[in-house]
């Protein structure tokens, strides 16, 4: 059996070393913009993952899609690895240069593009966060409505293959990404797909791409779908004895076809956090998180139905957030969850797991998920894009404490199984990074991840995109 990676420690660490005239191309071509800093090494060597720092030999800020040719075709000339960096949110060790090598920035590749409202689309350079983006295009009256949680950079996004609380209606990174701009592991800049809502023509490679991990090439553009913004917008919350019954309501919504836009369970742990930091005041009990996007009277006609089949299934305490206001503040705490959770317990290192499994099997694993929690004896929580089967659950150890590391991952893993044998994924949208490569394994299979090596072969015959991340080679 292939097991997943070690508790303790990240792979072996091989470090490709940057030759000196590497870097002294760099230096002569970006000036300041390429940097060998120490801080600015470790800052680009770590994530929100659990695993410790591993810095590249030499960081270089990108601001545009010529620059990052230009580092890639040094890099490609001196098989020296190359990691793309955006925001740094990462949960699963993409970013860690376990393998040495130039980290790319572009984090100033801010600009939009190209909007096109009539057509509801927009491109965008990789840097630009999902958030900057939504206050560009406000005006347009369309939104982009892909929210992970954290304000992950577009270009991230895709690289993970992203979804979030807006999941259930709108869909993932896979189906809102129409076209990109790459640059392949030789340094040429390629384009992927077109702004058309559809095509035969050859290959799918943007969706090759898309989720990728930088393994096959740089992203520096993407094009988007957008979206009118709703007529009206409600969002509500509901209370339950139990996370089962919550679980079960989720699984009723989606069975009937509610055209719920996000629905959101926290665990009485996550409550609890959320209330600390946001100074909330919401019940410490299992709840969900909803909102309805559409017309007034849909909005109304939806809202209507949960409320009833919550009622049905003892949910209490049904509180609707129609103002702006209100939801805002709602949502914001929810996205505060992770961060919430661990400042509930000062100095501890968040373990997490993502799963996603078939929704008729998601009250099943998360009660055992919660059972094997419990038995752990870790502090924890639980939060979850319940509407689509997603969910998430965060063990918090002491920062170096190896046993109650081993104990975390232990569960996890235990966890994750649940959800393979289930006939669900290992990851429902944090990728697989470090952190679940032999998960991969078991999910995929030998034949399939065979293939995968075949194509990464091909289209990085060197092996300096981003080196040692999904699988081995």
């Amino acid at each position: 059996m292939n097991a997943p990676l070690s508790a303790i420690a990240l792979p072996a660490v091989a470090i490709r070393p940057v030759p000196d005239a590497l870097l002294c191309a760099l230096q002569a071509r970006f000036g300041e913009r390429c940097s060998t800093s120490r801080p600015i090494r470790e800052q680009h060597g770590r994530d929100e993952s659990p695993f410790p720092v591993t810095p590249p030999e030499v960081v270089v800020f990108c601001e545009s899609t010529e620059d990052v040719a230009a580092v890639v075709k040094l890099a490609d000339a001196h098989a020296v690895p190359v990691i793309p960096f955006g925001i740094g949110s990462s949960l699963e060790g993409h970013l860690l240069a376990v393998q040495g090598g130039v980290s790319i920035d572009v984090s100033r590749m801010t600009a939009v593009v190209r909007v096109n409202p009539e057509d509801l689309t927009v491109t965008v350079q990789a840097g630009v966060t999902r958030e900057q983006l939504n206050a560009e295009i406000r005006d347009t009256g369309l939104f982009f409505p892909i929210d992970p949680g954290a304000n992950a950079s577009i270009g991230g996004m895709a690289a993970t293959r992203a979804s979030g609380t807006n999941a259930v209606r709108y869909g993932t990174m896979r189906e809102n990404v129409l076209a990109l701009t790459v640059v392949t592991a030789s340094g040429e800049v390629i384009r992927t797909g077109t702004r058309a809502r559809k095509s035969s023509a050859g290959y799918d490679l943007t969706r090759l791409f898309v989720g990728s991990e930088g393994t096959l090439g740089v992203m520096t553009e993407v094009t988007l779908k957008l979206y009118p913004l709703p007529e009206a917008v409600s969002a509500a919350i509901c209370h339950f004895p139990t996370i089962a019954k919550a679980v079960r309501v989720t699984i009723e919504l989606t069975q009937i076809g509610v055209p719920i836009a996000r629905c959101e369970l926290l665990d009485v742990n996550a409550v609890r956090a959320v209330n600390k930091q946001s100074k909330l005041g919401l019940r410490e009990s299992p709840m969900l998180l909803m909102e309805f996007h559409g017309s007034a009277a849909s909005v109304k006609e939806q809202a209507e139905t949960v409320q009833a089949l919550a009622t049905e299934a003892g949910g209490e305490d049904f509180e609707w957030a129609s103002t702006p206001e209100e939801r805002t503040r709602l949502w914001t705490a929810r996205h505060k969850a992770y961060f919430a959770g661990m400042q509930t317990n000062p100095g501890c290192r968040s373990v997490t797991t993502d799963t996603c499994v078939p929704i008729s099997r998601l009250a099943e694993i998360i009660e055992a998920s919660i059972a094997d929690a419990d038995a752990s004896g870790l502090p924890y929580y639980i939060v979850g894009h319940v509407g689509d089967g997603n969910f998430h659950l965060a063990y918090l150890v002491k920062e170096g404490d190896a046993a109650e590391r081993a104990t975390a991952e232990a569960a996890s893993e235990r966890m994750v199984r649940r959800a393979i044998a289930m006939e669900g994924t290992c990851t429902g949208e944090h990728g697989i990074g470090l952190h679940k490569m032999g998960f991969l394994v078991e999910e995929a299979g030998s034949g399939a991840i065979a293939l995968m090596q075949s194509v990464k072969r091909a289209l990085d015959p060197k092996n300096i995109m981003n080196p040692g991340k999904i699988f081995a080679l």
